[in-house]
């Protein structure tokens, strides 16, 4: 009695407090159970698994030996593409991680081969996959769609908070082919090395001097990069008898698309092309899919004509599904409890004691939640709903306890 405002005070806070690390945890269908690693991704187009393991695999893995907080490092070499993953500690910032590889890559370059670069996989989890769409187009080709996914859209949806990468996928990507005839590269005595290197100097800009002009200075530049087909056709490759060896004299050059290892239909109705968005290790699923959603809505008004997103997958439907399944089950329990409890009791003041121990725990377990980094899922919250029971049963001891000493002063 003597320390009843002490008490109410502490509860108080200890509820306000609560409730506010209630709204602020993070909300997320599943638990990330993922390890804390760091993917090196490494592409060499053409190379055998032998090859990629040898040239590209091996050199890498021993380099990145020894970094500080390392728990395991495994690798797998596939055909064209090397993939690394440097397993961390659970204590280990991944951020911090991501730097120390960063420092070791830089010196393992130098034993890549010549046009080789490891890059760092997105700084996401295994289930960092929260909403994928396609662009739900009529009349459409799949490499205008690609066109505009990889150049407007993805652009647009990665300044999204909490958007590691969006990943683009279907349809073809757009490229320039030149088609080379053997049989006339051997009669012009000429090699494909030649041709790729007279693309490339002539697919440039280059600068040269700055001069004075009546009192005005000029700057000469020469302007050179490639704008479609024809000019391709027209670069010069070499020069035999006064006579320039172009690109069309050896083959052809057209707009293609890359080679592609599969497609992606979309519910039986034919191909489809769009993007999965992944989001970012730590944070508010259900925050980052709600603030992509308004971003969406915005970049739909630059869309052509005909064109609209469509979703395929939304983890905001088990996002709420889940947590409202378990919000319902939590009071239900509550009122179940409640009326239990006043029923034996049979004391409204006794009762009360009781049922509100149970929502003041219950939010006072979202401080721990929040401050441990922990997400409100699907198994959280049913460990709270779980050990409601146990909550009931310390305060029907508590209140007993505190009955049957009134009793005893009474008597």
């Amino acid at each position: 009695m003597d320390h009843r405002f002490i008490v109410l005070t502490i509860t108080l806070g200890l509820i306000i407090y609560g409730a506010y690390s209630l709204v602020k945890a993070p909300v997320d269908a599943i638990p990330d159970l993922s390890d804390n690693q760091v993917v090196v991704f490494t592409e060499w187009m053409g190379q055998s698994p032998q090859v990629i393991e040898d040239q590209v695999t091996f050199p890498l893995e021993t380099n990145l030996q020894g970094i500080p907080k390392v728990k395991d490092i495994r690798a797998v070499s596939m055909f064209g593409m090397s993939f690394i993953y440097i397993i961390f500690n659970d204590d280990a910032d991944l951020y911090w991680a991501r730097d120390r590889v960063l420092e070791r890559l830089n010196q393992a370059q130098k034993s890549l081969p010549e046009g080789v670069t490891a890059t760092l996989g997105p700084d996401a989890t295994g289930v960092g996959q929260v909403y994928w769409y396609t662009l739900d187009a009529k009349g459409y080709d799949p490499g205008t769609l690609r066109t505009l996914q990889d150049w407007y859209v993805k652009f647009a949806l990665q300044t999204v908070p909490g958007v590691s990468e969006v990943a683009s996928f279907g349809g073809y990507e757009k490229q320039y082919q030149i088609t080379l005839d053997p049989h006339k590269l051997d009669y012009y005595h000429l090699t494909i090395d030649q041709v790729i290197s007279a693309v490339q100097q002539n697919n440039n800009d280059v600068g040269a001097r700055v001069f004075e002009l009546n009192g005005t200075k000029l700057m000469v530049r020469g302007l050179a990069y490639i704008k479609g087909t024809d000019e391709i056709a027209d670069i010069s490759v070499a020069t035999q008898n006064a006579t320039a060896i172009r690109i069309k004299d050896l083959g052809e050059v057209q707009i293609g698309g890359a080679e592609r290892l599969g497609i992606l239909d979309d519910n039986g109705d034919g191909e489809a092309v769009g993007g999965v968005v992944i989001m970012r290790q730590g944070e508010n699923a259900d925050a980052v899919i709600k603030a992509l959603k308004i971003k969406m809505a915005e970049v739909a008004k630059g869309l052509p004509e005909g064109v609209s997103f469509k979703t395929a997958y939304d983890r905001t439907d088990l996002i709420e599904a889940s947590v409202k399944s378990i919000q319902r089950t939590i009071i239900e329990e509550i009122v179940l409890v409640c009326l239990v409890i006043f029923v034996f009791l049979y004391h409204f003041r006794s009762a009360l004691v009781v049922m509100l121990t149970i929502p003041i725990a219950i939010l006072i377990s979202f401080i721990w939640i929040r401050w441990l980094g922990f997400s409100s899922n699907i198994m959280s919250l049913s460990g709270i709903a779980i050990a409601i029971g146990v909550i009931v049963d310390n305060g029907i001891v508590m209140v007993e306890n505190a009955h049957r000493h009134l009793t005893e002063n009474q008597e």
